[in-house]
């Protein structure tokens, strides 16, 4: 075979080894188609970016689906807010630190009651007289101010009343009597205070009495005899272990009736002191005991 024109070529492919190169259309010579080998090395480079810019795009897809994926497994199902759905377990606190501190259920003990004190002779311990049953020198019920008369105390209870009230407190066992009495205007009234030993003693005596039960009047110290020949208004009545009287009348003489209305609120005035009084005493040594 020649290698003159019209006679058959091999075609030189680069890629392919041992492919037969080409030579210039001149003569013969031997001497390399420098022109041809340039495009042939132009060419090898062109297909070598296009691989180095391919493999660089499908590295960067790999990577990015890559991330991609990690990103919708971090966020679960959470496509609205992005924000993860399930959080790390938080570390177990001390048991101490998890509850707040209990305490034993307490309440406040419940007030003590005046009337325990009044109703026995144990228990009633406060000093007791006239004086502090009936201070001062006057007292105010309402719009009335009554002025203070004598006082009087004895322990032998029936030499101070009469009708059938001696017999009542001693059968009883009334151990003390004090009287104090009180004027407003042409009135007078004595109150008595019988005391015993247990409230129901005093009880049992108030029971007992009716309507000629009644306590002496108490006059002297600018007071006239009252009460002591007309007919006067009573009253009686028991709170703790004291029972107390009243009787009330006219300084002038006067007999009382059920028209004189004077005469009935004075007395009721004097018997509800009383037992005002009777009271505080009770709640004074309450309060004493309560704060020991």
């Amino acid at each position: 075979m020649s290698y003159g024109q019209g006679g058959p070529q091999s075609q030189w492919d680069p890629w392919k080894p041992h492919s037969q190169q080409p030579w210039s259309s001149g003569g013969d010579d031997g001497t390399p188609d420098w022109a041809a080998l340039a495009e042939a090395s132009e060419t090898r480079n062109k297909r070598r970016r296009l691989l180095f810019i391919g493999g660089g795009a499908l590295a960067t897809i790999a990577i990015g689906t890559a991330v991609a994926m990690a990103v919708v497994s971090a966020n679960g199902d959470n496509k609205a807010s992005g924000q993860p759905t399930k959080l790390p377990a938080t570390a177990a606190l001390p048991s101490g630190s998890a509850t707040a501190p209990s305490f034993a259920p307490t309440s406040a003990p419940p007030p003590l009651d005046p009337r325990d004190f009044i109703s026995s002779v144990k228990k009633d311990t406060a000093p007791l007289s006239p004086d502090s049953l009936f201070p001062g020198t006057q007292l105010t019920m309402g719009s009335t101010v009554y002025k203070k008369g004598p006082t009087a105390d004895t322990k032998s209870c029936a030499t101070a009343v009469g009708g059938t009230l001696p017999k009542v407190l001693t059968g009883n066992g009334c151990t003390r009597l004090m009287r104090a009495t009180y004027t407003d205007g042409g009135t007078a009234v004595t109150v008595g205070v019988a005391v015993f030993d247990t409230a129901a003693q005093a009880a049992k005596a108030k029971a007992q009495t009716n309507d000629q039960s009644i306590v002496h009047s108490l006059f002297g110290k600018g007071v006239k005899p009252f009460c002591d020949g007309a007919f006067c208004r009573s009253t009686r009545n028991a709170y703790g272990r004291y029972a107390y009287f009243t009787i009330t009348g006219f300084l002038n003489g006067k007999d009382v009736t059920k028209k004189d209305t004077k005469a009935f609120s004075t007395g009721d005035d004097l018997a509800e002191f009383t037992f005002r009084q009777i009271n505080r005493r009770g709640e004074a040594q309450a309060s004493a005991a309560a704060a020991q």
